[in-house]
């Protein structure tokens, strides 16, 4: 096998991160023909959305397990091949069986998303075991912040991509042709990748500061605890953003089918420029002091940003000011995502993944929160209750 730099393991990070968000967002975008063409309603369709979360959630911490017992390389491998069958399927389901039953679809739909969900449980837990493994501890909250702009691209992609795709052939065909990158991306990786750097490359692990005590330990730790509390709110705020804003910019603010696609990705690419800002201060800000110093320095500031600009977008009458703080909302929010992550390798050590996971499933508990909530807010009450 070719030798490979850890430059190229975080640039297939990026790519996973990438793909993961583009065929899990994409159905955001495709509902609005997906619901009149499959005769679902809007809370079907949040229970689909909800679906995903589901299975995300409750394979979050078996991925992680796998990841630190055999290895990030095939865990990652396997689980990236199925997020493309599972975006194919997504695509035929109007040709499954029982299309006379009404009830048959939202079955269906909700099957392949929870599977799909299952599948993408991999992504950001064995990834931070690929980090731990592979970038030396003062450069992690940079490497960490790097796979999740693979994230912010990958959203930002996926409403214009999705919109545009969608206009030039139907829906069924966009999902078919979203899933090749999976494919692809899941080949470099088996084919070239390896669990640790090999001979020749400098092995991060043997100058971190991992930790050898048990995982239920490090579990019970108050710092690890708080942690993964704090993280419910950033996943509520976020798969608001992953699964609604495009159906809010179409319905609320009026944009059309297209328009609507192009707006949604401006968030996101706000995203792209301040996640590795983030990671970049999270470093930076933790030299002289402790790791996690400048993890809650970034965490503090952009969360409270970001729930501050997205009560204004709610109640801004004036449509270019409304998209203004949207975008500022999620740049400042994914900008605390690396140093979560960072700090989650920090306290766990060669438990890395695992620990990742827990942390991620609290995440995922405020996400089905909002899938779950916020079409019901909606239908009584309206969007300016449900963002704000």
């Amino acid at each position: 096998m070719p030798r490979i730099g850890s430059r190229f393991i975080l640039l297939l990070l990026l790519a996973f991160a990438f793909v993961s968000y583009l065929l899990r967002t994409n159905i955001s975008v495709a509902a609005e023909l997906m619901m009149p063409s499959l005769g679902l309603t809007k809370i079907q369709m949040g229970q689909i959305f909800t679906s995903f979360l589901i299975g995300y959630a409750l394979f979050q911490i078996p991925a992680g397990l796998l990841g630190d017992r055999i290895g990030p390389k095939r865990t990652l491998g396997v689980a990236v091949l199925l997020w493309g069958v599972c975006t194919v399927l997504t695509g035929l389901v109007h040709r499954a069986p029982g299309q006379a039953s009404s009830t048959a679809p939202f079955l269906w739909l909700w099957l392949i998303r929870f599977v799909l969900g299952l599948a993408q449980a991999a992504t950001y837990p064995v990834g931070a075991r690929v980090v731990y493994n592979w970038i030396a501890p003062h450069k992690r909250g940079l490497a960490n912040s790097l796979m999740f702009t693979g994230t912010s691209i990958g959203a930002a992609s996926a409403a214009p991509l999705m919109s545009w795709l969608m206009v030039r052939v139907d829906w069924p065909k966009s999902f078919a042709i979203l899933s090749i990158p999976a494919f692809v991306f899941a080949a470099l990786w088996l084919l070239l990748a390896s669990d640790k750097p090999g001979r020749g490359v400098p092995d991060p692990e043997r100058q971190t500061d991992h930790r050898d005590g048990e995982l239920i330990q490090i579990l019970r730790s108050r710092r690890v605890q708080l942690l993964c509390l704090s993280y419910v709110s950033e996943g509520y705020v976020l798969f608001l953003f992953v699964f609604w804003l495009y159906i809010y910019l179409v319905e609320v603010r009026g944009f059309s089918i297209l328009k609507g696609g192009m707006i949604a990705s401006l968030p996101w690419i706000t995203g792209i420029c301040l996640t590795p800002i983030g990671g970049f201060l999270t470093d930076r800000l933790s030299v002289g002091r402790s790791r996690l110093a400048g993890s809650k320095l970034v965490v503090i500031t952009g969360y409270s940003a970001s729930g501050l600009l997205l009560f204004a977008a709610a109640y801004s009458s004036e449509r270019r000011l409304c998209i203004a703080a949207l975008c500022l909302s999620v740049g400042f929010l994914m900008a605390a995502e690396a140093p979560f992550w960072a700090s989650a390798t920090y306290l766990s050590g060669v438990h890395s993944a695992t620990v990742s996971a827990v942390m991620n499933t609290a995440g995922i508990l405020g996400g089905i929160a909002s899938t779950s909530l916020i079409p019901v807010l909606v239908a009584h009450f309206g969007w300016l209750t449900a963002l704000s």
